[in-house]
């Protein structure tokens, strides 16, 4: 098919198989994908690819053949298709699943900073540097992610990164007003691990960051676990009334509902402690004095869902993070929506930032965990950015 813009895309995945982040996300660059009722083919060609570790049905060859691009044995090969100079138009950098060691914090290491460098190390030598997507968080180390912002500011290409959370569909489609003054806000999300519990905090900071003054970076956080996370309830640390907005949108609620279908006020029966064998907040402090909460709430609820206090209005405001169901997962196409916006327009549509901000929150709560639950002062995390205009959600108002 003709490619009428004649933009060429390079993928570098670590595997490529049945329902990896390759296949759902790359794969919307070879097949397309739905939007605003429409099917959508991207102006934009896959011309080469590297995949990292080829695991039990692998799908890539099968891709390449099908489709007609060559994977190569190196990044630097990928980016060039094999020439010496640079022969692409822009980088899909996709580092999720695998076989990789995990680290004392429970981390899964994934080689996004080291694959991101030897992509900026083709930029170096050839003197291109061309706009790159990376999907997640910048790296396991909140050092790591930093060099990969600064060296986008340094070579001036539009990089985007992050979680599908916060441009999927929302129900309702709730816009938080910029430069709202926010009193509280509770976010509820599922996961245990780096990976699941990213993709909260990520939704939880698109909102949040529309504050009034912009995101002013984090002074410190804290990670509790077990009885200590509904003991902070009843001491207020984070709201009830804010709990049932949240837990209001769910469409996933667990309990006796799902044996004999009556309805569970779980934010105020009790039966939200029996459900969460293992519960954990997040408390995110911020230099401009206020706070936020991360709840995970494994058994209660299957979903994420969000809701905050805004002076001004006069009731809670709460939506919940809609991820239609597999194999399909249509949020991941209003991500790769977003990518071949940036690749287009040669603008990224929101701050890179964010992804870095959310990345160094993560690995400090998870050192809290592992420091015994401390809170722990974060001078590091002083990341400052505007939140755009527009929230960029799929069904977003107009």
């Amino acid at each position: 098919m003709p490619n009428p813009t004649g933009k060429k895309l390079a993928l570098i995945t670590t595997i490529w198989g049945w329902r990896s982040h390759a296949n759902h996300m790359g794969e919307r660059f070879l097949n397309g994908y739905p939007l605003n009722g429409k099917w959508h083919r991207p102006q934009i060609e896959v011309v080469s690819a590297y995949v990292d570790q080829r695991s039990e049905g692998d799908l890539s060859r099968q891709r390449a053949q099908k489709h007609g691009f060559q994977i190569y044995p190196t990044i630097a090969e990928t980016l060039r298709l094999g020439s010496d100079r640079m022969g692409v138009d822009a980088v899909l950098l996709i580092a999720e699943h695998g076989d990789y060691p995990t680290n004392q914090k429970g981390q899964k290491l994934y080689p996004r900073y080291e694959f991101f460098q030897q992509i900026v190390d083709v930029f170096r030598q050839d003197g291109t540097a061309v706009p790159v997507f990376n999907d997640k968080h910048l790296s396991y180390s909140f050092e790591k992610a930093t060099l990969t912002v600064l060296a986008s500011k340094e070579l001036q290409f539009p990089f985007l990164a992050g979680s599908s959370l916060p441009v999927t569909f929302r129900l309702p489609p709730l816009e938080l007003p910029i430069n709202c003054v926010l009193e509280d806000a509770l976010m509820i999300g599922i996961g245990g691990s780096d990976a699941m519990d990213y993709h909260a905090l990520e939704a939880m900071q698109c909102m949040v960051e529309r504050r009034r003054g912009g995101e002013t970076g984090v002074r410190a956080v804290q990670l509790i676990e077990g009885d200590e996370v509904w003991r902070a309830g009843r001491d207020s640390r984070w709201s009830r009334r804010l709990l049932e907005g949240a837990l209001a949108r769910s469409d996933s609620r667990s309990g006796i509902g799902l044996s004999d279908g009556r309805p569970q006020d779980l934010a105020h029966s009790g039966e939200l402690e029996q459900l969460v064998e293992n519960p954990s907040a997040y408390f995110i402090e911020y230099n401009d004095g206020w706070q936020a909460t991360l709840l995970m709430l494994n058994g209660a609820v299957q979903d994420y869902t969000f809701a905050a206090k805004v002076q001004g209005l006069p009731e809670v405001q709460s939506t919940q993070f809609l991820l239609p169901p597999t194999p399909n997962v249509t949020y991941s196409a209003c991500l790769m929506g977003k990518v071949e916006e940036m690749i287009v327009s040669g603008r990224a549509p929101y701050p890179v930032e964010r992804t870095l901000l959310v990345s160094g929150v993560l690995e400090r709560c998870l050192q809290s965990r592992l420091s015994g639950h401390r809170r722990l002062e974060t001078p590091e995390l002083n990341v400052c950015y505007q939140a755009p205009e527009a929230s960029h959600f799929c069904g977003a108002p107009e």
